[in-house]
């Protein structure tokens, strides 16, 4: 059926979230349990399923980005290749080549396209409209110096001065490159204490330049300055209502605040929205909010 009709819709329920985008008054979720995306419209209150042609077709998708047009740039483990789909959710192109690639996580810039990858131990920085390899992070002497290369890049995210941040797993370090690739810092080291990393994944950072680090073996997500001084912790497998289980992914969203400051304390001010996605536990998506008590 797959090949006669293309794919076949799914059941609309969050089975094992990875990654995702949340902004627009949308939340996306990769799910890699039903081989789905799926799309939370949270001004209709309503669900459905990312459902391109089938030379588009999504198999294990993992992380995302959306960019200003609305186009999703999916990178998908089943395929391991990069799957980009317009605001149509019709299919535009690929990038990578199965067996040689492992695209784990994708940034987005205006003209250029970061995306990590565990096979090449780097991140590709593309041309976004070319789709043409511009030019790998780590650059020269850093991909071989034992601080300064990448391990395991496994997620990543761009600040506002379009630095990137890497969440090195094979390192137990979040690692800081510049827009032109050349490395800045490193924070983290492999441990169980506040401030350690043990199992790092999902990496967000907002306009304050707070950095926020998901750690699947603590449950919790980590919140660090951006010189890498943690400033606290939050999440955790017995928080009562904050707990999470086995999280993935952080993003940060300014856009729907206004969604979710009805649900804060009277005397709490949103800034902005954390939306952590746990792959088990019965809250597959959380969404907190960052803020401050109102004068």
């Amino acid at each position: 059926m797959a090949f006669l009709t293309g794919q076949q819709p799914r059941l609309l329920a969050i089975g094992k979230p990875y990654g995702g985008h949340a902004g627009g008054g949308n939340i996306y979720i990769c799910d890699t349990d039903q081989g789905a995306i799926l799309k939370m419209d949270l001004v209709e209150r309503k669900m459905s399923v990312v459902m391109p042609d089938a030379i588009g077709a999504i198999q294990e998708p993992l992380n995302m980005a959306v960019d200003t047009n609305g186009w999703l740039y999916v990178t998908d483990m089943g395929r391991e290749q990069l799957v980009i789909l317009n605001d149509k959710e019709n299919f535009i192109a690929t990038v990578g080549v199965k067996g040689k690639n492992k695209p784990m996580d994708v940034a987005l810039t205006q003209d250029r396209i970061y995306l990590s990858d565990v096979t090449a131990h780097c991140v590709h920085v593309l041309d976004k409209v070319t789709l043409t390899n511009l030019f790998d992070i780590p650059r020269g002497d850093d991909a071989t110096n034992w601080l300064r290369k990448l391990y395991q890049p496994i997620n990543i995210t761009l600040d506002a001065k379009g630095r990137l941040i890497v969440s090195d797993l094979g390192a137990s370090q979040v690692k800081i490159y510049d827009a032109d690739g050349k490395y800045v810092r490193s924070f983290g080291e492999h441990g169980n204490n506040l401030g350690n990393f043990f199992r790092n994944k999902g990496v967000a950072v907002d306009r304050n330049n707070y950095i926020y680090v998901v750690d699947s073996a603590f449950d919790n997500v980590q919140m660090f300055n951006d010189d890498g001084r943690l400033l606290m912790p939050f999440g955790g497998a017995k928080a009562n209502q904050a707990s999470m289980e086995l999280p993935a992914k952080v993003l940060v969203d300014y856009d729907d605040v206004p969604l979710f400051q009805k649900y804060a304390a009277p005397d709490f001010q949103v800034e902005h929205l954390l939306v952590v996605m746990n792959q088990f536990g019965p809250r597959k998506v959380s969404v907190y909010g960052f803020g401050h008590k109102k004068k």
